[in-house]
């Protein structure tokens, strides 16, 4: 599977730096791409960085050139850290997710999982969950650094030819921690640590 690795940042603060939020997302993103190394997963070496531009429109220069080799059929798979790294906008991220579904790209990213028959209708809690820091997002302004909520997922077992994700698909990648060490909490764990 081909992987792709977006990023972006709305401000240009920081990005002079040796190693800036660009390279952190992007690392992240490399991290799981290696995870999966035996499923096949292999890291593009093009870089899609968008620093200083915001999520609220589609008017970035690597989001084009990502969405020009999607449709030269380049890229298997899209990964982001999170979600409103892709758009910070409901209506583009539809657009942007019903692309990759054409295309039979699927998307990842590190706060939830759904699958795109959700995006396009039926409201889950997993539909919620991926769209309520989009939704906070849009309503506190760009880079506030309030996170709109969300459990992060993992999988439980390694990724193999017959588990990856199907084309048009969207996944989570785990965060890029030891695995034998760290303990992810369930939904249930995650909603009653925030509510507490």
């Amino acid at each position: 599977m081909r992987c792709a690795v977006y990023t972006r940042k709305s401000t240009e603060e920081g990005l002079a730096q040796e190693f800036n939020s660009l390279d952190a997302q992007r690392e992240s993103a490399e991290a799981y791409i290696l995870s999966q190394r035996e499923a096949g997963w292999i890291l593009l070496p093009e870089r899609y960085d968008d620093g200083g531009y915001t999520g609220a429109n589609l008017e970035r220069p690597a989001l084009r050139r990502l969405l020009t080799d999607i449709e030269a059929r380049r890229i298997d798979c899209v990964l982001v850290y999170k979600v409103d790294r892709l758009s910070r906008s409901l209506l583009d991220f539809a657009r942007l997710t019903g692309e990759f579904d054409k295309r039979g790209v699927s998307f990842c990213f590190g706060h939830a999982t759904i699958q795109h028959h959700h995006i396009h209708g039926s409201a889950d809690t997993q539909h919620n969950a991926i769209l309520r820091p989009v939704r906070a997002r849009n309503r506190g302004g760009a880079d506030t650094g309030q996170d709109g909520g969300g459990a992060i997922h993992r999988r439980t077992a390694p990724a193999t030819r017959s588990n990856l994700p199907p084309a048009g698909s969207i996944c989570t990648p785990p965060p890029s921690v030891d695995r034998a060490t760290h303990h992810s909490p369930s939904p249930a764990e995650a909603f009653s640590r925030k509510n507490s």
